[in-house]
């Protein structure tokens, strides 16, 4: 993904990637594009309401086309992984529904074992990203 214009294509190569691995991590620094890209997911998704980063509060739920869930995580601002595990993390990655997660790096010890990784970097003025997905089996 270079540019805004090829969000839609992205979104939909990982929609695709997702059917067979529901875990989605999403790295990048700060303005990557992380929640940009999860909006579109979303979007594509079926999902109707207002699609935002759960900064504060840890985890959003959406419903998307045939009622189906999808959890959007950010961890960016937990102190400890207790945090996590005091909302339910695990469980959430272990109920089968799709889990968006921006910032896993905040939650090394609580990842699944298996999980599509999307790293985005932007260029230096911030107007391009690369985009790689990967699935991770550890």
């Amino acid at each position: 993904m270079s540019s805004l214009e090829e969000l839609p294509a992205a979104a939909s190569v990982l929609i695709e990637e997702a059917a067979s691995e529901p875990i989605i991590l999403f790295e990048g620094p700060m303005g990557a594009g992380k929640t940009t890209l999860i909006k579109e997911l979303c979007r594509q998704l079926g999902v109707q309401e207002n699609v935002s980063s759960p900064t504060f509060a840890l985890v959003n739920e959406y419903e998307g086309k045939g009622g189906k869930l999808i959890y959007h995580f950010d961890f960016y601002r937990i102190n400890d992984e207790r945090e996590a595990l005091d909302i339910g993390a695990p469980e959430y990655f272990e109920s089968g529904n799709l889990c968006l997660i921006e910032w896993p790096s905040m939650i090394p010890n609580l990842l699944p074992e298996h999980y599509l990784l999307v790293e985005l970097q932007p260029d230096a003025e911030g107007k391009e990203r690369s985009l790689v997905i990967r699935k991770v089996e550890n």
